[in-house]
């Protein structure tokens, strides 16, 4: 059998150092909340897969309806011999997407590919060709994907030049005092300086903030872009790749401001560890698109349909979204707690179970604690926790727990990083 140092040897000589990783941890098994490594050790997992595991690993359900589709076929590409599964989920989406508009859906592979195809679908369906993000934004790692992404470091570094007609304006952060005001007049400049609102296709924003630091939008900023995007005929793209499907207590977090998008991408959480992507919107400006300018050989797969069916029974049929509610809270009494034990944590942001925790210097939110950040996150991993950070100064710990993690294993995950934590900020007593 292999060890951790072997195989992080063979990743050293076989695999580029542009892949970054987290741990050396080296996964052989992992079951709801938790990962066993090629040594045997276990971990209780907070990170999911990034937000993918949203009903925990190798759930009985999901993994019996992928079996029964394996049984049937794995690939006839949909496009050339479609099937049920991709027109099912289809249907079922645009069920359960926000808002009473009728809908459609494109399957694709991966969140990237989702964000390229709505912008695809907005300049279509606009005759536009500019386009909107928002500072802190991460929206994929393909060439577009990146320019809508509004963090250098380590995504766009060394890759330009980008597509053209993309602009940023600044997402509202009050704890890093950038208020709804200053977010609109910076929009407001734009229209004025750089490009007229006739020729914006679409505006796309992160309910939450994901890699940008889990900032949520604030109270009613959605529905301020909804309307400016009404005003001006500008498609309104809610990504919802690592927010959605229960993540943040509702089954789209744009659901929390009762706001429906025009475009909504999707992936992560949809298909429970299968790769599988999708934009859903309004019919028509789906339909925009002639036949032949969507699609993709591997786009829908029917073995991540079937699976993303079973998720959303599941998501259903054990209210995970009550569930991530439960988690949040439970997550942040303790991190209130640890809070007014120790002046490292800045901010607490809870958005159900996407949630995070921001470490600064003696309580400045101007001094990121970078290097305690990296030294908790690394010995939580020696201890048995997998934490993740964001964050565009990379100061944040964000909590991403499979929704099936039991409140005992997730407290007891909580007991060991609060320990690190008073640890590292040389604190002696616990939090509670």
């Amino acid at each position: 059998m292999s060890t951790n140092k072997e195989l992080q040897a063979i990743r050293e000589k076989a695999v580029p150092r542009g892949v970054g990783i987290q741990t050396t941890v080296y996964a052989d098994k992992a079951r709801n909340a938790e990962i066993w490594d090629v040594e045997g050790k276990r971990y209780i997992d907070l990170a999911a897969g990034i937000a993918v595991c949203n009903t925990g690993h190798n759930h009985p359900s999901v993994i019996a309806a992928v079996s029964e589709q394996l049984d049937r076929f794995s690939h006839t590409c949909f496009q050339v011999a479609p099937y049920d599964v991709y027109v099912r989920l289809a249907d079922r989406l645009a069920k359960v997407a926000p808002g009473n508009t009728p809908k459609k859906t494109i399957f694709l592979t991966t969140g990237a590919e989702a964000v390229e195809n709505s912008i695809k679908i907005a300049r279509h369906h606009t005759g536009r060709s500019a386009v909107i993000s928002f500072s802190g934004a991460f929206h994929g790692r393909t060439m577009m994907a990146m320019a809508l992404t509004g963090k250098v470091v380590p995504y766009k570094k060394g890759f330009g030049p980008f597509p053209a007609e993309v602009y940023h304006i600044a997402f509202p952060i009050e704890y890093h005092g950038v208020s709804v005001d200053d977010s609109l007049e910076s929009l407001d400049k734009l229209f004025k300086a750089d490009v007229e609102p006739d020729r914006v296709a679409a505006i796309i924003i992160e309910p939450v903030q994901g890699e940008g630091g889990f900032y949520p939008a604030p109270d009613g900023f959605l529905q301020q872009i909804r309307d400016i995007c009404d005003q001006h005929g500008i498609v309104m793209i809610a990504d919802e790749v690592q927010t959605g499907f229960a993540r943040t207590g509702k089954l789209f977090a744009c659901e929390h401001e009762g706001v429906e998008p025009d475009l909504m991408t999707v992936a992560k959480g949809l298909a429970g560890g299968f790769p599988l992507s999708g934009v859903v919107g309004k019919a028509e400006i789906m339909d925009s698109v002639d036949p032949g300018g969507l699609g993709g050989t591997f786009g829908g797969s029917p073995i991540g349909c079937a699976a993303a069916l079973a998720v959303l029974d599941i998501i259903e049929t054990d209210d995970l979204c009550a569930r991530a509610v439960a988690i949040g809270e439970q997550l942040g009494k303790w991190a209130e707690a640890l809070q007014s034990a120790s002046n490292c944590i800045g901010d607490i942001r809870i958005s159900g179970a996407m949630s995070a925790i921001e470490l600064v210097e003696g309580g400045d939110a101007d001094r990121p604690a970078v290097e305690l950040t990296k030294a908790i996150v690394g010995e939580a991993a020696r201890r048995g926790v997998i934490l993740l950070t964001c964050g565009v100064r990379a100061n944040v710990i964000r909590f991403l727990p499979p929704l099936t993690i039991d409140q005992e294993m997730f407290a007891e995950a909580l007991t060991i990083i609060s320990d690190i934590i008073l640890e590292k900020a040389g604190v002696s007593r616990k939090a509670g």
